[in-house]
């Protein structure tokens, strides 16, 4: 089981990593779109802001947490509107994102163990909750990133993503409205420093193998499976790229495939 505190340390180098990116763009880089329809490099750090805001009252004020949904105008909108409402000029965003998450960290940190947070349609613990927060702040940071036309250096950070990725298979499919498979799958990926990360019964039949920086790209919807090394062996890990979703929420309209690609996602 990872360790509270060391998963911490690892959200706070995957938000320095990010901030460091963004901190000397000028204001109007701020402006630049991403990937995300609608949304700027300022979207992307407001929305990072706003879900540490919601994320530190569920973890000190259940109350004051339930309140922000129903209080929402348009609960369809919520993410959207999270995102406008924290939208600030470059230096106040970064301030407010800064003492969001060393806040959250805070907070998350004194959680009692075995203490379950309220979360959109679920509870978490505190270390799923730091875990999705790592998932998070990464996956933005891949939008912020592809907007400026750069590649981040991969670490093992991205373990916890594909863990969550992982973990969440099942809910992928309910997601899209499909039953949850019971099959066992088996998963082997390539880590950054080119050490195999695995999980499930090394028997299944049903297996995914590849990099885990492409799984990650694919579980968080940044990158359509057509777009990466992966590959999937069986019906159910074939069905699983297409719906996988490490994020809690209604399905995600994924990305589309930046083009014809003979060889990846295959299907076997």
């Amino acid at each position: 089981m990872v360790d509270l505190k060391d998963l911490l340390a690892d959200l706070a180098d995957e938000s320095d990593q990010l901030d460091a990116l963004v901190s000397p763009l000028p204001t109007v880089d701020w402006a630049q779109p991403t990937p995300a329809p609608g949304w700027s490099i300022g979207h992307q750090i407001a929305h990072l802001a706003w879900t540490d805001h919601v994320a530190l009252l569920a973890a000190t004020d259940a109350a004051a947490f339930f309140a922000t949904v129903t209080a929402a105008p348009d609960p369809a909108r919520l993410v959207d509107h999270g995102a406008e409402q924290f939208l600030a000029p470059p230096p106040e965003l970064l301030a407010r994102w800064r003492a969001g998450r060393t806040a959250l960290a805070a907070a998350l940190a004194a959680v009692p163990i075995g203490a379950k947070l309220p979360w959109y349609g679920t509870q978490m613990s505190a270390t799923s909750m730091a875990t999705a927060r790592i998932m998070e702040t990464w996956a933005h940071g891949e939008d912020v990133a592809d907007a400026l036309g750069v590649v981040r250096p991969a670490s093992d950070r991205l373990r916890h993503v594909a863990h969550l990725g992982v973990r969440t298979l099942g809910h992928g499919f309910a997601a899209h409205g499909r039953p949850a498979p019971t099959a066992q799958v088996r998963v082997e990926l390539t880590g950054p420093g080119g050490d195999t990360w695995s999980w499930g019964p090394a028997d299944a039949a049903d297996r995914l193998t590849g990099p885990a920086r492409d799984f990650c790209l694919l579980v968080t919807q940044r990158r359509h499976r057509a777009d990466t090394a992966l590959l999937a062996s069986g019906p159910v890990v074939d069905e699983w790229l297409d719906v996988a979703q490490a994020f809690a929420g209604p399905p995600g309209a994924g990305r589309d495939p930046a083009a014809p690609t003979a060889g990846n996602g295959v299907r076997a």
